[in-house]
């Protein structure tokens, strides 16, 4: 459950926050004046006088932007790759290694689906997914 919570469940709900939510009106980081409290009475000026000035909103998609980069950070490794060596005994190494050949069975199969689709959905793509939370 920590494995699961701290990789997968992690790269679902965090992987595509930038490509969400790095265009302002989806989340803004702010608001000027109350959201509408009845639909269809919003118009441009509206919009544009409840939304955050440039500044916030930068600062913003700065945060998201730097939240959702870590797969370029040194520090990034893959779910299921371990740097160090703590698996030395024959059973762990094989659960091990029988884990990583499922994990890269599984992203053929996300990589091959993927090639079907305009928009192809690669947050829970085995080789995108970091091996635990490192923020």
């Amino acid at each position: 459950m920590v494995i699961f919570t701290c990789s997968a469940q992690h790269a679902a709900v965090n992987s595509g926050q930038y490509d969400y939510g790095g265009w302002m009106p989806n989340t803004p980081i702010s608001l000027q004046l109350p959201p509408p409290t009845t639909k269809g009475t919003t118009s441009e000026a509206t919009m544009l006088a409840t939304f955050p000035d440039v500044n916030v909103t930068a600062q913003g998609m700065a945060t998201m932007w730097l939240l959702n980069f870590i797969k370029n950070d040194r520090n990034y490794v893959p779910l299921g790759q371990y740097p160090e060596d703590h698996f030395t005994e024959e059973i762990p190494r094989k659960i091990l290694k029988d884990f990583q050949m499922e994990l890269e069975d599984l992203s053929l199969v996300i990589k091959a689906r993927n090639k079907r689709l305009e928009v192809p959905y690669t947050y829970m793509d085995p080789a995108e997914v970091e091996n635990s939370v490192a923020i």
